[in-house]
């Protein structure tokens, strides 16, 4: 009897998933946006269980994101496979909040999926979301959207395609169009080759509540291409009911045994809604997974016979392959930082944190203020539950108020809750808690001294869905109180956020030290536990 895939795959902010099956091993990039390092593969033998592997771009040669804005940096990574090499092509949005966009596409390439991969080979910068075919001729091509910053647009959606050059590693000739409407606006665009036919597979309908997904195919790989009557094949705009929302941006591969599923992006909404009426999504874009079929007059559709995903999906027959669970608690034991942190626009060096200068702790080194978008000391992983606690223990010695460090609940530099210690003029060392909602900033705890015995400060956050409770402890685990009042955990979602809203919420560690001295906190351990 087969199993069941669970949806979400990839829980918590892993939009715009790309796939690919090599021998028994599936792999899935996903987009980080700006934070470091850049994409992230998940491996799979089964379809059902995954486990994060790697990040390819992890040196500042390869990404450099440093002064991007919110939800800007490295979009819709298409991963593939030919002939023993992995290629990944990526957009790295420099400015995308005004009229004319700068989306510069690269290429890297590694022969072991866990790295190292190549220093980036410079593709166009037409638009963002390129991927790459490999024809069956030998001959490769990067498919791409267009931006266009006119006032008067002539197209509504535009693909182009151009051949790219592995021995000469550049792009040849021109880039031809390959799509152009006045109605339907086409993204994240993959073309396969099936039974001599090219198939267009794009994501239409923008990335929120009205996405979709799109097919197209034609005999030329060139065009016209033909739109599928069922268009969109897969979308969740029309039942606001569905667990899996924005349903769109999807990918195919095919099993070992013959089956054809999709991976494609969704969201999981909270009920609260904006100002404008829209629906708050806390997890941001995760990655689904829906099995297709192929019919007799060679298009795809979902085997469930509708247009909508589903939560739970029929597992390919496959052995299970699950893998061993990582613990919740962190103790910072290790030679490095496990791979669920990630920091923001830059890699942490030596100057930022360490995990030997005392054994057994992370040592952060205060750096620039939570509205930079150079060098901040943080570190974070996705929030992957509607409801989970956060808790960490520090040792932290600030003597001015410039100095802060503590817990945090972040999803952009305008937005985040923050539980620190500084120093207070009068107060000495105190703990509070610092909100930033759309740059709107409070202290809604005041500043609660801390005794001078006090040397190790317990830090918590509790979230239940659109609800935040912070706590704290002077005396260990078990005596927390709380401090500040409950906290609209919703504003640190999807939708909520002025600046952006491509990522989702994370939770983590930070340091501040605005004086430029560096002043450093010791973090015991940290905690996820759903």
């Amino acid at each position: 009897m087969k199993g069941k895939i669970i949806n979400p795959i990839l829980k918590g902010f892993n939009p715009d998933p790309s796939i690919i099956r090599v021998g028994d091993n599936y792999y899935i990039a996903t987009s980080t946006f700006e934070w470091f390092p850049g994409v992230q593969i998940h491996h799979s033998k089964d379809l059902i269980h995954w486990e994060l592997i790697a990040r390819p771009l992890n040196r500042v040669s390869q990404l450099d994101l440093r002064g991007v804005g919110a939800s800007q940096g490295v979009w819709a990574p298409c991963l593939t496979y030919d002939n023993g090499t992995f290629y990944l092509v990526y957009t790295v949005v420099n400015s995308f909040y005004v009229k004319m966009y700068d989306t510069h596409n690269y290429l890297v390439t590694a022969t072991d999926i866990r790295g190292d991969w190549s220093e980036p080979i410079y593709l166009n910068s037409y638009g963002f979301d390129p991927s790459l075919f490999h024809d069956d001729d030998g001959r490769k091509y990067i498919v791409s959207m267009v931006t266009d910053h006119r006032v008067t647009k002539p197209y509504k959606g535009h693909l182009v395609l151009q051949e790219y050059s592995v021995s000469e590693r550049r792009m040849l000739g021109e880039a031809q169009t390959i799509y152009a409407s006045r109605d339907i606006f086409l993204e994240g665009p993959h073309i396969y080759k099936r039974n001599g036919y090219y198939y267009l597979f794009a994501a239409d309908t923008g990335t929120g509540e009205g996405h979709g997904q799109s097919i197209l195919r034609s005999r030329s790989l060139f065009g016209p291409y033909e739109y599928y009557e069922g268009n969109s094949l897969m979308t969740s705009r029309n039942d606001p009911g569905l667990p899996l929302q924005k349903a769109g941006h999807g990918d195919l591969v095919e099993t070992q045994t013959g089956e054809w599923y999709m991976v494609h992006l969704c969201g999981r909404p909270l009920e609260c809604r904006t100002e404008k009426g829209e629906r708050k999504y806390t997890l941001g874009r995760e990655t689904a997974i829906q099995k297709v079929e192929w019919t007799e007059d060679g298009w795809l559709r979902l085997a469930n016979g509708t247009v909508l995903p589903d939560a739970e999906v029929e597992a390919p027959a496959l052995p299970p392959h699950p893998f061993p669970v990582k613990p919740a608690r962190d103790d910072f034991e290790q030679e490095t930082l496990d791979i669920r942190f990630q920091s923001l626009r830059i890699p942490l060096d030596e100057t930022y944190y360490s995990l030997t200068a005392r054994p057994g702790h992370l040592r952060l080194y205060g750096r620039e203020g939570l509205g930079s978008k150079y060098r901040q000391s943080l570190i974070a992983r996705r929030w992957e539950d509607f409801v989970f606690t956060a808790s960490a223990s520090m040792e932290y010695e600030p003597t001015v108020y410039k100095q802060l460090a503590g817990l945090i609940c972040w999803y952009d530099t305008q937005n985040y809750y923050y539980l620190h210690v500084t120093h207070h003029d009068e107060l000495g060392r105190c703990i509070g808690i610092l909100s930033a909602v759309n740059n709107a900033y409070e202290e809604p705890a005041g500043f609660v001294p801390l005794p001078e015995h006090a040397a190790r400060i317990w830090l918590r956050a509790e979230v239940d869905r659109d609800k935040l409770q912070f706590y704290y402890s002077i005396e260990g685990e078990d005596r927390y109180e709380p401090i500040g009042p409950g906290l609209d955990a919703s504003t640190v979602s999807d939708e909520a956020c002025a600046e952006g809203w491509f990522t989702g919420a994370f939770v983590g560690l930070c340091c501040q030290d605005l004086t430029g001295f560096r002043k450093h906190a010791d973090f015991d351990y940290f905690e996820y536990r759903a």
